[in-house]
């Protein structure tokens, strides 16, 4: 008998361990009394058996954990970054990746801005990247029939256009030419150097071509004999014109703002402007000093031309440095002894060199990873950059390595930034400023509503004309123009931002404070308050340490609902451009810069993923708002 009790007594312990106390329905005593829950535990229990409430809660969640941690990610972010190149870029990731015909038979690889084109040993043309031209309804992946019907011997891509030549000499353009980037322009104008007759005509000798380079909306082709064809739009490049005659050249290249060329003396840059490219680096860290002082009897041999600089190589085999170059750039590596470049290529903003002992090295701005060389990266022998991506090349023609930029998985906005780190980083200053905003507006009405709630009489007439008077204010009107007051002021971004929480904080407190008031007046004549008061206990500490807690769960309800509200409000004001400026991100400002149909109609990427965030953030704040509300009213299991 006792061992079948003790074998009953450890089926029972590990029925609880596992599977709770359920007693079958035929054993259930109805006089039993039921288990005491806590209403704490209570409006748990009732909350997590909502499933939309428990979904919309994850969301949320979710959405704070992405806005605050996700920027720790994104270590070379900075609001003020913007890219003239990358601009209006639709969502893609296909910037890296080369057709596969083409990754066993490389000739040659060329990109200036959101495309790249390729050239096998063959002579076929591929393309490949963010491919469509703006607004104009053109896409250079459509290569002309007559391309691909030849056989070409190089290739180049501008912004907006693809330069070809083919084997027989005969010169091939795509894309956009409106402004003379190709052919015969459709109609004259001063601000056009048109293509040359014998190269819309006729043919070329590709044999003595030494160089055939792209820019913004220029072309170039330098012969052997230093013989220059320049064509395009002048307004790219403000000395277009003092390379339009009969000045031979050893080498020539395109910043974003000039054309430079290096004259056969290879003493100086030539760009027509006095004093321009006067001062070299041997680092882009180092320190600058006059060219002639730098070189000291060497020449230089070649140049290369990213948007900002430049880079020289002289005839000692060594390299050096011109122009401007942006801050917390990576320097170039140290070489080691008797190691020197014998190849560098330039990106947008960046160079990437191959040494004759085969090593790969990049160095210049890292925004987008450009410059982070794979670390097993063998057997390269030539080495190609574009605006953001690099591919490095064997001996055999074989894509051995590729790495930069892969593309923008929600597109760029129209300065060319990035739209997923601004959705990211912009999320965090609007939950910031809806956070702040809504725990002063919840500290100045708990305090109004308790006091008129619970002293009542002369109190609470005073603090009640006080409400009204703020309720009275039209609120978005009257933050408009504090808004627009602010502007005129000399105030930091820092300032400015803190005083729209204030301002958000202050003139939306007023019904907080009714709602508390009213939960007060009820809950003063409980017996509780009675006995408190009965036995002395101070007002003050009577109304908030007795009262307030009892009346907690409207409060949080209304907390909850308000952080969506002040979200919603300061996305508004900085729709309307009130809030926060640019080029500090909210999704309010984000989506203000997407407030006209060119951009709506052309650029959908711009605003759809900052509405989805926003949207939805709000939904699911407003749904667990709305369900903390239900779990929390004693009669809403009666009523459901």
């Amino acid at each position: 008998m006792s061992s079948n009790t003790n074998k009953m007594s450890r089926s029972n312990w590990l029925q609880r361990l596992f599977w709770g106390n359920k007693v079958p329905a035929e054993e259930v005593d109805i006089n039993k009394v039921e288990e005491i829950v806590s209403p704490g535990r209570q409006i748990v229990n009732n909350f997590f058996e909502r499933k939309l409430a428990v979904f919309a809660l994850c969301v949320v969640l979710g959405m704070f954990l992405f806005v605050f941690i996700g920027p720790l990610f994104m270590p070379n972010y900075y609001d003020a970054y913007t890219e003239v190149t990358q601009k209006n870029v639709p969502p893609t990731m296909s910037m890296l990746s080369v057709p596969s015909e083409l990754k066993n038979d490389i000739k040659m690889i060329d990109s200036y801005g959101t495309f790249s084109v390729g050239l096998s040993n063959s002579g076929k043309v591929y393309v490949w990247g963010a491919t469509k031209i703006g607004t104009t309804g053109l896409d250079v992946k459509n290569i002309p029939e007559e391309v691909k019907n030849t056989r070409i011997a190089m290739v180049a891509a501008g912004i907006d256009h693809i330069i070809a030549i083919g084997e027989d000499g005969t010169v091939y353009g795509w894309g956009n030419s409106r402004l003379g980037q190709y052919g015969i322009p459709a109609e004259e104008s001063p601000s056009i150097a048109a293509m040359p007759e014998e190269l819309v005509n006729g043919k070329i000798d590709v044999a003595n071509i030494k160089k055939l380079e792209c820019g913004y909306q220029c072309s170039a082709i330098l012969m052997n004999d230093g013989t220059l064809y320049l064509w395009g739009n002048k307004n790219s490049y403000s000395n277009i014109d003092k390379f339009l005659g009969n000045i031979t050249f050893k080498d020539i290249t395109f910043t974003l703002n000039y054309i430079v060329g290096l004259q056969e003396a290879g003493t100086t840059l030539y760009t027509g402007t006095r004093g321009l490219f006067g001062q070299v680096r041997s680092n882009i860290d180092g320190k600058a000093v006059n060219i002639a002082d730098y070189l000291n009897g060497r020449k230089i041999v070649s140049i290369i031309a990213n948007n900002n600089n430049i880079c020289l190589m002289l005839d000692d085999n060594s390299v050096c440095f011109a122009g401007d170059f942006q801050q917390n750039s990576v320097p170039m590596a140290t070489l080691a002894e008797g190691e020197y470049f014998v190849d560098v290529e330039a990106g947008t903003n960046y160079y990437t060199g191959l040494t004759n002992k085969g090593n790969v090295y990049s160095w210049g701005s890292n925004i987008l990873g450009q410059v982070d060389v794979p670390k097993k990266l063998t057997g390269v022998s030539k080495i190609y950059s574009g605006a953001f991506q690099n591919f490095a090349v064997d001996e055999n023609d074989d894509l051995v390595g590729k790495w930069g930029l892969k593309g923008y998985i929600f597109g760029t906005d129209q300065y060319g930034a990035d739209i997923f780190q601004r959705i990211v980083n912009g999320g965090k200053m609007t939950m910031t400023i809806g956070a702040v905003a809504v725990i002063i507006s919840s500290i100045i009405g708990i305090i109004i509503g308790c006091l008129s709630g619970y002293f009542g009489g002369k109190v609470d007439m005073i603090l009640c004309r006080v409400m009204e008077g703020f309720s009275a204010i039209p609120f978005l009107p009257f933050a408009m123009i504090l808004s627009a007051v602010m502007s005129q002021m000399t105030l930091s971004e820092e300032m400015r931002i803190f005083i729209i929480m204030c301002i958000l904080g202050v003139l939306s407190w007023t019904g907080l404070a009714r709602l508390v008031r009213g939960q007060v007046l009820a809950a003063r004549e409980s017996e509780y308050v009675v006995a408190a008061q009965a036995m002395g206990v101070k007002s003050f500490k009577i109304a908030f340490k007795h009262i307030l807690p009892n009346v907690i769960s409207v409060i949080i309800v209304n907390l909850t609902l308000s952080f969506a509200t002040c979200m919603l409000t300061e996305s508004t004001l900085s729709f309307l451009g009130f809030g926060v400026n640019y080029p500090r991100p909210t999704w309010g400002n984000m989506l203000n810069g997407a407030n006209n149909a060119t951009v709506i109609q052309n650029f959908w990427w711009q605003w759809l993923f900052t509405s989805i965030f926003l949207a939805i953030t709000t939904i699911c704040i407003n749904i667990v708002g709305d369900t903390l509300r239900d779990v929390m009213d004693p009669k809403s299991s009666v009523d459901k």
